[in-house]
């Protein structure tokens, strides 16, 4: 009772985890999804046909003018501004009191100091404008101003009508009767002359900004429904105008939202397209839907995917095949199968589809370099293999859009040097798909094939070191891989995985070399003098110590799952049946002679198991006859399969058996008899 509730609780953890999962990528993909408003990603030239299909308005939109029309319509506006000045009175007042004072000293004569006071007043109710001003003025090509006098009213005056200190001397002075002119003169008027029209910068900027408010910023409507341009139509002025004006309008509108029923079918569609995964994998690789791991990167691959397209589209203005969507067969392929990679690309790509512009053609262009991405690189031991792969889906994307655009439009001018552009860059993308495929290696305990292959270098430091320390168990490892490798590909299984697990499944003999008996030189068995439980513990140790140097060597997870499994829960039988018939009649405790497990659980581990208990016990033969390799290899193979060790593994009883054979061929081959050389008979 209490397995099965722990089977179901187990059972409701995954459908948990499943579920929290997928409605996650809905959340985010949904969130990251732009509004229609944001990406309005038509790239078009005047002059050029139209590369997209027919193009209506969505919703009434204004047409904007052009940037030279208005620059042209404000500049015409502007030359209506006059800048405002202000006549300060008291500024009138100090100066006109200044110049009565100095003329009372001079003995002028009433008359003359009645004409210059008057004459003073007059000049300075009209206003004195500075020569700085005057400059400022001509260069901008204002020829008004606007006085403001001290009665708040205003009146546009020319400039040139204004007075300057010069223009005022002259109107002061000059023009006075000559009886009193010379003594004007004497009064050096030139320096107590001042101007008195101080600039208002506010009143100048609110009546600016006025004139430029009133400029309309469009000229006409266009009705929702309307068409604008069809698919090869010739992108006139006209039509680029309206385009720009839809683009600004809807960036513009920042309350605008999607209606409800448009994002629900985003949602909806995005639910499909992920339940087509979620099928899939329960069809086809059902132990993959229950693995949190693997569903969890998948998830962040379409999450990856998604947020870079929506991220292109919603904020910058490049072209959607800017995305290295090849990333995603690519990793899939690595660490998984070249089917699921691309059942992980279409879901992709279809999900995505949903907020490109041109959907169908987006479609056929990524559903091609996809296949073409699996085809070529259905496992990568080398880092050339993505230079070659990236180099197809370079070719690949440049024939199909080629082709598609020219099927649709018939029109040559309808193809555009910026979509190229955008290959030749993903493919460059493509690359640094390497950098990707350590990154998860690290991140998520993924072993690929690159890992693999380095791994099986004897020359590496454990290698060597293994080597060194036991020649022996080296040697038999070696001859291990070799029979598991075979047996590997004869069953369809990981060759390479278990290749690399074979070589490093009894590193763990490292620590006590000389207590097994490919290592012993000399034939001198220290065993012998132990009691056999502790015997066999020293023998069984030798997977403890080679986890322990797996894990202090940072060897990947799935190669120490070799060195925990190879033996299973198997017993150590030489010391077991010693022991038994040395204690008759006892009942004997069988856990000190029986290794800690766990069973092989995968195809892999499980011919490991069988090609390291042929492969020791080959040695043990006194003569290598296919009859006697035949008998030993059922004989092990039998008890391994009657004492349960294999049935955790997914191995069919047709595997086992065409594995056997493997081994029969392999291991009469490996101990074939050679003829012997006769000897030189003396002349």
């Amino acid at each position: 009772m209490k397995d099965i509730h722990q089977i179901i609780n187990r059972r409701i953890l995954i459908a948990i985890g499943q579920i929290s999962i997928f409605f996650a990528v809905v959340v985010l993909c949904a969130i990251m999804f732009p509004r229609r408003s944001e990406y309005f990603k038509y790239f078009y030239e005047v002059g050029k046909p139209w590369g997209y299909e027919l193009l209506t308005a969505e919703k009434d939109f204004p047409v904007y003018k052009t940037e030279p029309a208005l620059k042209e319509e404000r500049a015409q506006v502007l030359r209506n501004y006059a800048p405002y000045y202000n006549i300060d009175l008291m500024l009138s007042q100090q100066f006109i009191g200044e110049i009565m004072q100095s003329a009372q000293t001079d003995s002028l004569s009433d008359e003359a100091k009645n004409y210059l006071r008057g004459k003073l007043s007059a000049v300075y109710a009209k206003g004195v404008l500075g020569l700085p001003d005057v400059e400022r003025l001509a260069q901008t090509g204002q020829n008004r101003i606007t006085i403001v006098n001290d009665r708040r009213v205003a009146s546009t005056v020319l400039v040139r009508d204004c007075y300057t200190p010069r223009t005022a001397y002259s109107a002061v002075v000059d023009m006075a009767p000559a009886s009193f002119r010379h003594k004007l003169k004497n009064l050096d008027l030139n320096n107590d002359l001042q101007p008195n029209l101080v600039f208002d910068s506010i009143t100048s900027s609110q009546a600016k900004q006025s004139l430029l408010d009133g400029v309309s910023l469009t000229e006409g409507m266009v009705q929702a429904g309307a068409k604008i341009i069809d698919r090869g139509e010739i992108v006139t002025e006209s039509t680029a105008q309206v385009l720009n004006s839809m683009r600004i309008a809807y960036e513009d509108d920042g309350n605008h939202r999607q209606s409800v029923l448009s994002r629900v079918g985003d949602v909806a569609l995005l639910c499909l397209f992920l339940a087509m995964l979620v099928v899939y994998l329960g069809m086809f690789r059902r132990k993959w839907l229950t693995d949190f791991r693997t569903l969890l990167f998948f998830a962040l691959l379409i999450v990856l995917m998604v947020g870079l397209s929506c991220a292109t589209l919603g904020y910058t203005k490049f072209s959607i095949y800017l995305v290295p969507f090849a990333w995603v067969p690519i990793m899939v392929c690595v660490f998984y199968d070249s089917r699921t990679a691309f059942v992980l690309h279409l879901v992709t790509v279809l999900i995505v589809s949903i907020v490109v512009p041109a959907p169908f053609d987006f479609l056929v262009v990524q559903i091609t370099a996809g296949m073409v991405a699996v085809s070529s690189l259905k496992e990568m031991t080398q880092r050339a293999q993505l230079a070659h792969t990236a180099g197809w889906i370079l070719l690949t994307c440049v024939l199909v859009y080629t082709a598609f655009t020219l099927a649709v439009t018939g029109d040559a001018a309808m193809l555009r040097w910026q979509i190229y552009l955008c290959f030749l860059i993903n493919a460059l993308l493509v690359v640094f798909a390497y950098g990707l495929v350590y990154l998860c290696e690290k991140s998520f305990g993924f072993v690929s094939s690159i890992t693999l292959v380095e791994l099986t270098n004897v020359n590496s430091h454990l290698m060597m070191e293994f080597a060194e320390k036991a020649p022996g168990t080296f040697q038999h490892s070696l001859q291990v891989s070799n029979l598991a490798t075979e047996a590997a590909r004869k069953v369809n299984a990981n060759a390479l995985l278990v290749r690399t697990g074979a070589l490093y499944h009894d590193i763990g003999k490292m620590a006590n070399p000389q207590y097994f008996t490919e290592n012993q030189l000399d034939h001198v068995n220290p065993l012998k003098d132990l009691p056999y439980d502790q015997a066999a513990q020293i023998i069984i140790s030798h997977v403890s110590e080679g986890i322990r140097i797996a894990q202090k060597h940072k060897l990947p997870a799935a190669i120490i799952r070799f060195i925990a499994t190879h033996h299973g829960t198997s017993r150590t039988g030489y010391f077991y049946n010693s022991y038994v018939n040395e204690h008759p009649g006892e009942t004997i405790d069988p856990a000190p002679f029986t290794y800690p497990g766990p069973r092989p659980t995968t195809k892999e581990g499980g011919i490991l198991m069988m090609a390291d208990a042929v492969e020791a016990c080959s040695r043990s033969l006194s003569e290598y006859t296919p009859e006697s390799i035949s008998e030993m290899v059922e004989k092990i193979v039998g008890a391994q399969v009657a004492n349960g060790q294999l049935k955790e593994t997914p191995l069919s009883f047709k595997d086992v058996e065409d594995i056997k054979e493997v081994f029969k061929e392999k291991l009469t081959n490996m101990y074939h008899h050679r003829i012997a050389y006769p000897e030189l008979k003396k002349q």
